[in-house]
């Protein structure tokens, strides 16, 4: 029974240790899709607490009467591939990836998604851009 335990604890810490670090703590913001309507492009950002938790979350000001609106989710320990970001007030689901610097809308897969939407201005005459944002401060 205590050579059970032994080997159950060691398999408990290796599976802990195992697990990928985040690339940082604390907070970034992020825009990966700018918004067009008149309510006001959501201010997103990600945090990640020091035990690895994810959390997502983000501010939306309303432009014609100032209301605010906010949400914020646990998405998890960090994963490395993709990791899904679900938020309920609007219905909104995405994946993402993100390094130290820059965060990517991705597919199940992790692969970095393309569309017209992530073009910015000086891009507006391509078809289709690389969904990624800076992370900033």
């Amino acid at each position: 029974m205590k050579k059970a335990l032994c080997l159950f604890i060691l398999c408990i810490s290796i599976l802990f240790f195992a697990q990928v670090k985040a690339p940082f703590t604390g907070k970034r913001s992020f825009t990966i899709i700018e918004g067009y309507s008149g309510t006001g492009t959501p201010a997103y950002y990600l945090d990640i607490k020091k035990n690895g938790d994810v959390h997502f979350g983000y501010v939306q000001v309303n432009q014609a009467n100032g209301e605010e609106t906010t949400e914020e989710m646990n998405a998890g320990k960090y994963n490395s591939k993709a990791m899904k970001v679900q938020f309920k007030k609007f219905n909104e689901t995405f994946l993402v990836k993100f390094d130290k610097e820059n965060i990517y809308l991705t597919d199940e897969n992790g692969t970095i998604q393309k569309s017209e939407d992530c073009c910015s201005v000086l891009e507006s005459d391509k078809e289709s851009c690389n969904c990624d944002s800076t992370l900033y401060l």
